[in-house]
């Protein structure tokens, strides 16, 4: 399928918010419970298709959640001019109650879910408090056993902003590159005893946020120094000391595009191999 709609087609963008909880994940999987599986088999039933396949902006592993995920769907053209208007409360009449779409619309010439987006920002929760996690918030805080500085948290993560290779906290697939860029990583306290961690960057290779997380936390308890995660990053190899914590805390709560004549060339550009001007650029 091209890029581009054409006059059979039309490409059709979704926002998508999920509890991760009970799904195997996003992609589909034979004889799993997955996000994909149940949007595909939803949206194939209220535009009376035989099959509708969903690319994502970024698959969410087995546990983790989702407030802004997008999603993009080829249709033929016919079925979103009679069906579109309708699309969302039928969705709402037959999707399980753990996953919703909150909107669905035609999407601009150009747009790529995967490879348009300018960054990705997940949201990862904690609590530390003595007693564990409060009990309605179970699902989506995880419980650290000891007391968190964020200050601490915050001066370690301040040297992994930038473009680096994160090889260190990634788990390698073949042929990807672990080349990414982090705009943003911070931890703010936001209640007594739960803290928030925001990671944004261009894009994630596969377990980078659960185990940059896990580095920080190290390094909140104070088991390690805040110069500690600067040198497993710049070792650039996967580190068996970096913890990957659990997927609960983990939510995907943005996805952010560019303006709708830049998409075309955002997506050309994402596709090239990135490779760093130099060893050690950015770290």
């Amino acid at each position: 399928m091209n890029d581009e709609t054409t006059a059979e087609q039309v490409r059709i963008r979704m926002d998508v918010a999920y509890d991760g909880t009970d799904f195997s994940g996003w992609a589909a999987q034979p004889g799993r419970r997955t996000v994909q599986g149940e949007l595909e088999a939803a949206l194939a039933r209220v535009l009376r298709l035989p099959a509708v396949s969903l690319t994502c902006a970024g698959r969410t592993d087995a546990g983790v959640h989702a407030r802004g995920q997008v999603v993009q769907a080829d249709i033929p053209a016919a079925t979103w001019e009679n069906e579109g208007e309708r699309v969302l409360r039928r969705l709402a009449g037959v999707l399980p109650r753990d996953v919703r779409v909150t909107d669905a619309r035609l999407a601009p010439p150009g747009f790529d879910a995967r490879f348009s987006p300018l960054f990705r920002r997940y949201l990862y929760r904690v609590s530390d408090a003595p007693y564990g996690v409060d009990p309605l918030l179970r699902r989506d805080v995880l419980w650290h056993r000891s007391p968190l500085d964020a200050d601490r948290m915050n001066a370690a993560a301040a040297h992994l902003v930038g473009e680096h290779d994160f090889a260190a906290f990634c788990k390698k697939r073949e042929g990807a590159t672990t080349i990414r860029e982090v705009l943003r990583l911070e931890w703010e306290r936001v209640d007594e005893h739960l803290l928030h961690g925001t990671i944004q960057a261009d894009a994630f290779c596969h377990n980078m946020v659960r185990a940059l997380v896990g580095a920080l936390l190290a390094v909140g308890d104070g088991r390690r120094g805040t110069e500690w995660p600067a040198r497993v990053l710049n070792a650039a190899v996967r580190d068996s000391s970096v913890h990957v914590v659990g997927p609960q805390g983990l939510s995907l709560e943005e996805v952010r595009y560019p303006a709708d004549e830049e998409l075309a060339e955002r997506a050309r550009a994402t596709r090239r191999v990135r490779e760093l001007p130099c060893p050690g650029h950015g770290a």
